[in-house]
């Protein structure tokens, strides 16, 4: 006797049995995991193309003005192999401990808290040497095994380039998320910015805008402004890309000064153009997101 197939049957049979082993084989912290991002409103995954960009700096200084202007925020360094978050933040000697609800971050000021797997490390001279499902399980480890708490953003800083980091925090995090690209104006790092966006477009993660850091040095004697790394990089991108052009943070040597002192530079010199320009950013990126009340608060 002949049997009739309805097309498309076995392609739909095929996905259901991969769907089932998924879910069979799936991690039993799933819905811890699920519960902890629920508390959420934003993930934000600061990227960039390159190194030396300033992107740890942006990623720091951006998330003490999302907490300034009264949201709660986390500040998570995923940065395995070369964390700078603890030293930015002047917890390089930060340790952390856990209670009944899990590890607990360090906390800055009330409504923020900070983790880095630097805090868990011996001392600031061992180094991380692991391959990408290490790597994977540690980010995943940050996400489900610490006790966040009710959160309006959690800044994610993560390493140049589109490897294992950035690919595991955008499998993880679920939505609401988006990323924040950071770039300077020359034209080779704004070409690695440019395959952060195609990045991004394939693994279903929002580019929420593009911020162009040492956008130009005004001169402490004379007052001009200097154009170190070209100008425009940023907003060419922006609008080559169909993305937002979120703003453009102009040097100050005083932000090396905070940096290796670990005082947040927008902490010491709110009232510095490049201070303002952050604070410019945090305004837009708030009025562009408003973030989602999450859940189970």
């Amino acid at each position: 006797m002949k049997t009739h197939c309805t097309p498309g049957r076995t392609d739909q049979d095929a996905k259901a049995r991969e769907r089932a082993a998924s879910a069979e084989h799936a991690s039993p912290d799933q819905d811890l995991l699920d519960r902890r991002m629920a508390r959420i409103g934003y993930k934000l995954l600061v990227m960039s193309g390159k190194g030396g960009v300033g992107k740890s700096t942006v990623a720091a200084n951006l998330a003490i003005a999302l907490s300034l202007a009264g949201k709660t925020v986390g500040l998570l360094d995923v940065d395995i192999h070369g964390p700078s978050i603890p030293k930015l933040m002047g917890l390089d000697a930060g340790r952390v401990v856990s209670d009944d609800e899990g590890v607990v971050p360090l906390e800055v000021g009330g409504n923020l808290k900070v983790l880095s797997i630097a805090f868990f490390l011996p001392s600031d001279r061992d180094a991380v040497i692991w391959r990408g499902p290490m790597k994977f399980n540690a980010i995943r480890q940050f996400l489900t095994d610490v006790n966040w708490g009710p959160l309006d953003f959690l800044v994610i800083d993560a390493p140049p380039g589109t490897g294992d980091e950035p690919l595991s925090v955008a499998q993880l995090t679920g939505k609401p998320a988006g990323a924040l690209l950071v770039t300077t104006p020359q034209a080779l790092a704004v070409a690695d910015v440019r395959r952060s966006v195609a990045f991004c477009r394939q693994v279903d993660l929002p580019v929420v805008g593009i911020i162009e850091n040492m956008s130009g040095l005004t001169c402490p004697h004379c007052g001009g402004r200097i154009d170190l790394f070209k100008t425009g990089g940023g907003q060419g991108l922006a609008e080559e890309m169909n993305v937002r052009m979120l703003g453009s943070i102009p040097l100050d040597p005083r932000i090396v000064t905070c940096a290796d002192s670990g005082v947040p530079y927008i902490h010491r010199f709110a009232e510095s153009p490049a201070a303002q320009a952050f604070m410019q950013v945090v305004n837009r990126i708030t009025e562009t997101l408003a973030p989602a009340e999450p859940s189970h608060r």
